[in-house]
């Protein structure tokens, strides 16, 4: 029997005493995939990523699931792929892709490719002195700061021109852009594909007065019919990356002023896969998983 590993950990596992708020979406996630996993009499196994080796035997393939504070123990979480890796697990996404995809500096590389990214400063450590000469540059009134390493808006930052305290500063390497005000207005696209394949779109918008768009601060997410050209352009991004295309991803887009869309992020490693608005979602994994294992 072919058996899948959904990795998880301490604060998205059902009964966990240090639980999210959001982890419902692992509870919908395993939902989803356990029918279609086990049309194919497949075993789905799910295991904290922090577990002994040993609960990895006869494991054929590890999905990343919902790890979701491997930013936390980057190095910790590494070591556990490599060390999967080299028993014969085929890890998902494996992690030479974790290793680019961690730090959103990939971005860099991204845009170098011909993609469309937001204007970003990348910056060690940043000063209330750095943040108003970003304001300048870009010629904004308000500025997102984010961490290079991070995810789920954690420890995010919106800051106002003219309103930022002598005294503040952002300890962690960041990213700076300009806030574009499509966020609330339109809400951002999340374009998911399984194996290469285009599977379904979400749309995500935040709750009035805020600008995150992520289930713990009030967001909402939309099914969304996208275009044909939406699609293609979202499809560009993973054409773009340096690897082949993983077995799942999930591109976030924003519509610019122009009216095409730019990315924010190529989600690799953990990403919420939206399930509720993709009812197809478990089986075309499952389908991308047969291609992957060459079942």
């Amino acid at each position: 029997m072919t058996t899948i590993a959904f990795l998880a950990c301490e604060t998205t596992l059902p009964g966990s005493n240090t639980r999210r708020e959001d982890a419902f979406e692992h509870d919908l996630m395993i939902e989803a995939i356990r029918p279609a996993f086990e049309q194919k009499t497949w075993e789905l196994r799910v295991i904290d990523w922090e577990a002994p080796m040993a609960a990895f035997d006869g494991v054929d393939l590890v999905m990343l699931g919902t790890s979701w504070n491997y930013a936390d123990n980057s190095d910790a979480f590494h070591a556990k792929l490599e060390a999967l890796e080299a028993a014969g697990i085929n890890v998902c996404n494996n992690a030479a892709i974790v290793r680019w995809n961690i730090s959103k500096t990939y971005l860099q590389e991204l845009a170098k490719h011909g993609a469309r990214t937001i204007p970003t400063l990348w910056l060690d450590h940043l000063s209330a002195a750095d943040a108003e000469a970003a304001f300048g540059q870009f010629d904004c009134e308000k500025l997102v700061v984010k961490r290079q390493i991070g995810a789920g808006a954690e420890g995010q930052d919106l800051l106002e021109r003219g309103a930022v305290p002598a005294d503040w500063q952002f300890t962690h390497p960041a990213m700076v852009q300009p806030f574009l005000p499509a966020i609330a207005e339109k809400g951002e696209f999340s374009f998911l594909f399984f194996g290469g394949s285009y599977g379904h779109c979400v749309r995500k918008l935040p709750d009035a007065g805020d600008y995150r768009i992520q289930s713990l601060y009030g967001g909402r997410e939309l099914a969304h019919d996208p275009s044909a050209d939406e699609i293609a352009q979202a499809a560009a991004i993973i054409e773009a990356l340096p690897f082949d295309a993983p077995l799942y991803a999930r591109i976030d887009m924003l519509e610019g002023e122009d009216g095409r869309l730019m990315v924010m992020e190529a989600e690799l490693i953990e990403p919420y896969l939206y399930p509720e608005q993709g009812p197809q979602m478990g089986e075309n994994l499952a389908n991308a998983i047969v291609k992957e294992l060459e079942l």
